[in-house]
This record gives C-alpha cells, sequence and structure tokens, in this order.
C-alpha cells in the first residue's frame, strides 16, 4: 500500500473515530429529552440561589427538550440537599444548585456525609450576586452606627443567616470579623424567614441576597444600610460597600453554580455546561438578573472546578482565622 493510500486510510479511520465520538456524545446527552431533571435547592423558596435556580429551570427545560423542575431540600447549612446529588444517578437527572457557602461547610461540618470537591463535578457558575446588608427602618442609622452599637454592648446584637455555613453566614462573619465586634448569631432555615425576623425587628441585621431583599427595601420594609461586595451595585448605586462605609476588609462574593454528581460522563457535562451557557448569559436573562442586582458569572467546567478548588482553601484558611463555628 503506497502512502497516498496510507494517509487515505488514516483519514477514514480518523474520520470514523470522530463520528464514533460526536455519537457517544449525542447518545450520552440524547437521554435527558423527555426526561425530569431535578435541580435540587438546598435552601428555601425565595432565597438567593432558589431565585437564579427557578430563572434557569424556565429555560433550560425547553433547551434540553425535557421537563426542569427546582426541588427544594432546606437544612443544615445547605448540606441536606448536596448529599441527596452526591449520591444521585450520575446521569444528569439530578443537579445541584448551591451557593458559595457549599465550599464553607468542610470547615465547618467535621463529617459531612459527601466529599465537596471528589463527589461533584461543576459545570459552570450561575451568577454573582451581591449580598446587602439590611435591618428594620430606623434600627441603625449606617453602617458605623451598627458597629458602634455592637462595640458598646458586646455579644448583645444578633445576627441572622440562611443557615450554619450558608453564604449569607459566611458574609456576616467575614464583616463581624472585619469590623471586631462581638454578636449572637441566629441560623434561619432560609433568606425568607430571617427577613421575616429582621423587618419585625427581632433580628438586628443580616446579610441578605441582594435578589430577595430589593422588592423589600425598595418598599421600604427593609433599611439597606452597605452592599457587602467590593463594588457598589447598579440597582442601588447609592448604597456603599462595607469597605467604603468603613469597615476595611469585609468585601465577599455571593455567587451560585451548578453541580453534578462527579461520576456524570464528561460528555453530559460538556452538553449541560453548553446549554446552561448560553442562557446565562443570553440578553433576556442578563437583564432580568441586572434588575435583580446580580450579573451572569460563567465558567468552563474544568475551569469551575479549579475555581472550587482553590476558594476552598482560601474559605478554609479564612474560618479558621477568624474562629467562625457552627455554635
Amino acid at each position: 500500500m503506497g502512502p497516498i493510500a496510507l494517509k487515505r486510510r488514516d483519514a477514514i479511520l480518523l474520520g470514523a473515530a470522530a463520528l464514533l465520538a460526536a455519537g457517544r456524545a449525542r447518545a450520552q446527552a440524547e437521554p435527558l429529552r423527555g426526561q425530569t431533571i431535578k435541580l435540587v435547592v438546598p435552601f428555601t423558596a425565595g432565597s438567593g440561589t432558589d431565585v437564579v435556580a427557578r430563572m434557569l429551570a424556565e429555560s433550560l427545560g425547553p433547551a434540553l427538550g425535557a421537563t426542569v423542575v427546582v426541588d427544594n431540600r432546606a437544612g443544615a447549612g445547605g448540606t441536606l440537599g448536596a448529599a441527596l446529588v452526591a449520591k444521585a444517578p450520575a446521569d444528569g437527572t439530578t443537579l445541584l444548585v448551591h451557593s458559595a457557602g457549599h465550599l464553607v461547610n468542610p470547615a465547618l461540618y467535621p463529617n459531612l456525609p459527601y466529599d465537596t470537591l471528589n463527589d461533584f463535578a461543576g459545570i459552570t457558575p450561575l451568577a454573582s450576586l451581591p449580598n446587602v446588608l439590611v435591618t428594620a427602618p430606623g434600627r441603625f442609622k449606617d453602617v458605623r452606627d451598627l458597629v458602634e452599637q455592637a462595640k458598646s454592648k458586646p455579644g448583645v446584637l444578633n445576627y441572622g443567616s440562611a443557615g450554619n455555613g450558608s453564604a449569607t453566614h459566611m458574609n456576616a462573619e467575614v464583616f463581624r470579623f472585619a469590623a471586631g465586634i462581638q454578636a449572637q448569631h441566629v441560623p434561619f432555615k432560609g433568606t425568607p424567614e430571617a427577613l421575616s425576623e429582621t423587618m419585625a425587628g427581632r433580628i438586628d441585621w443580616f446579610f441578605a441576597p441582594m435578589v430577595s431583599a430589593l422588592t423589600l427595601v425598595q418598599g421600604g420594609k427593609l433599611k439597606a444600610l452597605a452592599v457587602g461586595t467590593a463594588k457598589r451595585s447598579d440597582v442601588l448605586p447609592q448604597l456603599p460597600t462595607t469597605v467604603e462605609a468603613g469597615v476595611p476588609g469585609s468585601e465577599y462574593l455571593f455567587w451560585v453554580g451548578l453541580f453534578a454528581p462527579a461520576k456524570t460522563p464528561r460528555p453530559l457535562i460538556d452538553r449541560l455546561h453548553a446549554e446552561v451557557a448560553r442562557i446565562m448569559i443570553s440578553a433576556e436573562t442578563k437583564d432580568r438578573l441586572n434588575k435583580l442586582g446580580a450579573e451572569p458569572f460563567v465558567m468552563a467546567p474544568a475551569a469551575f472546578d479549579r475555581f472550587l478548588a482553590d476558594e476552598t482553601t482560601k474559605t478554609l484558611q479564612l474560618v479558621r482565622a477568624a474562629g467562625i463555628k457552627l455554635n
């Protein structure tokens, strides 16, 4: 057989291999058509994570030819829902929508029923959401007033969260540590409960997801003192960051991301990533997120996995340095 015939044969073999690989990718993705896909949210309905999950579910179902439902499994700082997904079949029908709090839990819970990095495959972040420091109207004049009151009465004031280890808890702890204040942590099952108790004045302050608190702030039911991110929010541009308000080192990035069980086939991860990324960066979704003070936040699966590993290390260091504990 001559060189030309060999090259032609090699090309045919390579082409066949490529077709086979493409066929496998389609085969891995095709089972999702007609299936019911659960987006497990480990927090209550109305939380920032839940809002983003429901926004995604509206478009993801039609994109995959599937039925996509949101399944709220709140409790234990998001670990109950995460454990459910870690043990679920790796076929793309059970996915986890979690927040930055997912990376806090290994440092807070010594006996987690799953491995945060090894039992999940990152599909992509979905959005970054600023937390806003809210109080009951008339409770504090500004951030400086809150800090001064907390320092004058160590351990008397309290602050809420959407659960131990949640991103709302972490933001509050970063702020408290940076401000050098002592206060009592009161964890709730989710964001709506914490917002209700803050409005009633039984909780002194709460770092609420902007997507959950914005309408209450605009309606005068809550007073916003600052945003917890490094930059101001476009929807409340007059509101300072906690750093600008006099608490350096208090910024915190609250993100929401999408995960699958670790053994989910790579072609299926890639297919899910492609559809989800397209939805999240679409003009329609971007506009909906912007109105809630959030922004699309998308990464390739491999990049997301590296991000998770790096952030887990940083988070563990922060938890230890700040002495953050569940109780």
